[in-house]
């Protein structure tokens, strides 16, 4: 951390926070502040123009800056170590310390003690905006932990019991913000100012004159005709085309004027029942201006209701589109799995919301946490896919089919799962190759082991022939006279004689 010698509140002071992004902006940023808008934070870092500061927001700066000078000496007995008010920075990224210990490994931050810090029991109630203030500072210090502390004082004696919690770094909160902010320095380059407007001031048209009817039985005086005359001219010039918040104000509250009509005209249609039993045409012409108002009046509203809706869906869809074009950017830039953040809840984020400046800020803050959410996923995606990349050497797909379904697992489980694939992998592959070379080496030593030797056997001599064809004689001859081979009758006794032979040289060689 770098330490700046400025002093809070000083013109020095103001302009390094326009150059940083200090802690206490970081609420705002996420868009969890009670008291800025992320758009108008937006708005003052670009433009350099902050709202000016009241009487009476000055008398609470100033409180709180005396009641936290008060409890210093309260948090320094805790704490066990002095503590001195500091400015530092990380980068872009800076704090104002209520707070910090010389050795800088303990943050001191104090508020104001009011009642949803008096429901706390523990730093997790701790509202988010100062969760992520204390985170910030614990990044721009590199300090373990943070004294939380909250006092309220009657001139210089606690008004009640101080509160204190001990806060430790968060590391999901820590992404969050380090996130958040690179995607408000992303907006911020990009930013365009909104066309200034006028503060809303709603409009109804002029008021009526009043109607006038007296009768004695008949109508004696009236100036209904006149009455009539401006009325339908003033319910004409009523403007039912709705764009701005000037429009939709304006809208409301004639849609009530026109409904005060509604009644007024009911009431001096009463008080003439009262003088006459029936005149007519003084009803008639009071029930036609009456359904006139009511049935403006009703056209109002349905207007006014049905273009709040139109514009909110064209807001969000606009939304959508901005968000689903960034995360086609974050696809691009990841090859081999397909990534798929959920989209924010735009619907949520504007429900109950009245204004259009209200709407566009929750729709432009939740686009901006549903980018912050994206780039932090696709962060995640990119590591694991650079780690497989770096340790694993794919073979035959061994990895790549179920990748998309792998990469969802924390970092530590992908890496487990894929290390233990590897593993047995490896053992299945090792085994093969035993069994492999097992089977060579039989192969190797089959082919070395010497050939049979066969026995010599002596050739069978003509003498030893010959005896056997003698022996044989008498049957070859009983063979050729049961048959009739004429000419072809010594051919075929030299063929059974050179049987007679080939048999006897058999038994010769097995009987060896």
């Amino acid at each position: 951390m770098i330490t700046h010698n400025l002093i809070q509140g000083t013109p020095e002071w103001h302009a390094f926070r326009a150059a940083h992004f200090p802690a206490s902006e970081a609420p705002a940023m996420l868009g969890v502040s009670p008291y800025k808008t992320r758009n108008q934070l937006l708005q003052e870092k670009a433009t350099g123009i902050t709202a000016e500061v009241d009487a009476a927001t000055q008398r609470r700066f100033d409180d709180g800056h005396r009641f936290e000078a008060l409890a210093r000496p309260l948090a320094e007995e805790i704490i066990g170590a002095e503590l001195y008010p500091v400015v530092g920075s990380a980068g872009k990224l800076a704090a104002s310390f209520d707070g910090l210990t010389m050795l800088e490994d303990v943050v001191f931050e104090h508020k104001t003690l009011n009642a949803a810090l008096r429901e706390c029991a523990a730093a997790a109630d701790l509202p988010k905006h100062y969760r992520v203030q204390m985170q910030q500072q614990l990044m721009v210090s590199g300090a373990e932990r943070c004294l939380f502390m909250a006092t309220a004082w009657h001139g210089d004696e606690l008004a009640e019991p101080a509160k204190h919690f001990w806060y430790e770094s968060d590391p999901a909160l820590a992404q969050e913000i380090t996130a958040g902010w690179a995607q408000f320095e992303q907006d911020l380059s990009n930013y365009q100012p909104e066309p200034v407007t006028a503060q809303t001031v709603a409009k109804a048209p002029d008021d009526l004159p009043a109607l006038r009817i007296e009768v004695t039985g008949m109508v004696t005086a009236s100036n209904l005709a006149a009455f009539k005359a401006h009325a339908l001219a003033v319910f004409d010039g009523i403007n039912t085309k709705l764009e701005t918040d000037d429009d939709f104000a304006s809208a409301d509250k004639t849609a009530k004027w026109c409904s005060d009509v509604e009644s007024r005209l009911e009431a001096a249609k009463q008080h003439a029942l009262s003088q006459t039993a029936s005149i007519d045409e003084l009803f008639r012409t009071i029930d036609a201006i009456k359904e006139e108002a009511r049935q403006k009046r009703l056209t109002l509203e349905k207007l006014v209701k049905q273009r709040k809706d139109g514009i909110r869906a064209e807001k969000i869809s606009a939304a959508q589109s901005l968000f689903a074009a960034h995360v086609a950017d974050l696809q691009a830039s990841i090859a081999g799995v397909r990534f798929a953040p959920l989209p924010p809840d735009f619907g949520a984020a504007i429900k109950g919301l009245k204004t259009l400046a209200s709407v566009q800020n929750a729709i432009d803050t939740a686009l901006a946490n549903g980018k912050i959410a994206a780039n932090v996923l696709a962060d995640d995606v990119r590591a694991k896919l650079a780690w497989h990349k770096e340790y694993v050497i794919d073979q035959n797909g061994l990895f790549s089919p179920d990748l998309q379904q792998l990469i969802a697992k924390p970092m530590e489980d992908f890496q487990l799962t894929i290390r233990s694939r590897i593993e047995q992998y490896k053992q299945a592959e090792a085994q093969r190759k035993a069994e492999a070379d097992k089977e060579a080496e039989q192969q190797a030593q089959k082919a070395a082991a010497p050939a049979p030797q066969l026995q010599a056997v002596s050739a069978p001599t003509p003498e030893t022939l010959r005896a056997a064809v003698v022996e044989h004689q008498d049957e070859i001859s009983a063979f050729l006279r049961s048959r009739e081979f004429g000419k072809d009758e010594n051919k075929i006794r030299a063929v059974l004689v050179e049987f007679v032979k080939f048999q006897a040289s058999r038994q010769i060689a097995s009987a060896a």
